[in-house]
């Protein structure tokens, strides 16, 4: 049953709040735009050219779950990346863009109670809006759990009341995480997939940054499921080209999980898909097919990262990312060091506090600024020296 009314009490999206906090302020140079995670670096040139080769697919409906060819590449990345092995028939459907899957995921796969009670869907704080939003129309309580410096920055699930774990049929996960860029652990994963197996939930395996980290590959949710012999439908991962192709613009993403699992999710997908074009389809194909356009943008990432920790290197607080394109740095007021830094400098990012909420109290994104390091090197890195002469001028040696 869906409540409307359930969404009237929703704090501002982040970005109109955003827009409301600095473009009543005339910027302090030109703009440097660091807030939104849209990647900026070249995708493959030969995209256009498969768009452009299979046009004629635009005079057909394209099937619902994807077409055979995509799927069949889906299913060779998961192999090649992780070592598990998914049949492209049963095992794996595309999506337009992850936020369609993980925003779905609780329609097609949660109960309406569980134990004749509200059920519970687990998120970390801060989050993805979408996780939310799909919390609430599949009229679940959505339980924030804090991801702080303190807990490694990911959710503590295996702290909460076996009462509240008991009510729970999904939560949702994002490793490399946004916005701290921590990684999930293969012994994260395990705890996390145990518990889920003791309380009867689904994991949510949010993990559109995966290809994008410095030296080792982050262990993916499937492969720890599959390793430790769980239930094939209990994970459900979610994975995009949005991030790892940049093609935010082309709108592939893809959903796999057990058979179980997966004949939910596209049962729901015949009466409320919106399939990708069979062109993009080919293009995208394409692409999940080939490593070299990733491995090359993954060094570009690589650079940022090195400039970023020779700037806020003796900050106090910074921690240098694991992985991800989000730098998550600590001030002493959100709000007011993204005001100060578009006024003084033009550069923007978003206060951390607009992607988490207030529970008990606390909001573990006040305190902390995000900054998006998808612009070309040499902006991203005026950016960032200017973020660092702007709010940390009094950490300078000598």
């Amino acid at each position: 049953m869906f409540f409307p009314e359930r969404f009237s009490n929703l704090p501002p999206h982040a970005w109109p709040r955003l827009r409301a906090l600095l473009d009543v302020h005339d910027g302090g140079g030109p703009a440097i735009h660091m807030t939104i995670g849209e990647p900026k670096h070249a995708f493959p040139a030969w995209v256009t050219d498969v768009i452009a080769e299979n046009a004629t697919g635009f005079n057909s409906y394209p099937p619902n779950e994807g077409a055979p060819e995509l799927r069949q590449a889906i299913a060779g990345f998961v192999d090649r990346r992780y070592g598990v092995t998914l049949d492209p028939d049963t095992e794996v459907m595309v999506l337009n863009g992850t936020r369609e899957g993980l925003y779905n995921a609780v329609m097609a796969l949660c109960p309406e109670t569980k134990g004749g009670r509200t059920p519970v869907v687990l998120m970390p704080n801060p989050f993805y809006q979408v996780y939310m939003i799909a919390a609430l129309s599949g009229a679940a309580d959505p339980v924030l759990v804090p991801a702080t410096a303190e807990t490694g920055h990911l959710p503590d699930f295996a702290g909460l009341p076996a009462e509240v774990l008991d009510r729970t049929v999904a939560a949702y996960i994002c490793s490399p995480a946004n916005p701290q860029g921590a990684v999930a652990s293969r012994d994260y994963w395990a705890t996390l997939i145990e518990l889920a197996e003791k309380h009867d939930f689904y994991i949510f395996a949010d993990e559109c940054y995966s290809e994008i980290y410095r030296d080792i590959a982050p262990v993916g949710a499937l492969e720890v499921a599959r390793d430790i012999g769980a239930d094939p439908d209990r994970v459900v991962i979610f994975h995009s080209l949005s991030k790892r192709s940049n093609l935010p613009g082309l709108r592939s993403g893809f959903v796999a999980s057990g058979p179980g699992a997966m004949r939910e999710i596209r049962q729901l997908r015949n009466y409320a898909g919106a399939p990708l074009p069979l062109p993009l389809q080919a293009a995208a194909a394409a692409v999940w097919n080939d490593e070299a356009h990733v491995v090359e943008n993954r060094r570009l990432y690589a650079e940022k990262y090195e400039i970023a920790d020779r700037v806020f290197g003796n900050v106090a607080g910074y921690e240098s990312p694991q992985a991800g394109f989000f730098l998550w740095l600590p001030v002493e007021d959100d709000e007011a060091a993204a005001l100060k830094l578009w006024r003084e400098t033009g550069v923007r990012v978003l206060p951390g506090g607009y992607l988490a909420r207030e529970v008990d109290g606390l909001n573990p994104g006040k305190g902390y600024i995000r900054v998006a390091l998808v612009a070309p090197k040499d902006e991203t890195e005026r950016g960032l020296e200017a973020i660092r002469a702007c709010l940390y001028a009094d950490q300078d040696e000598g």
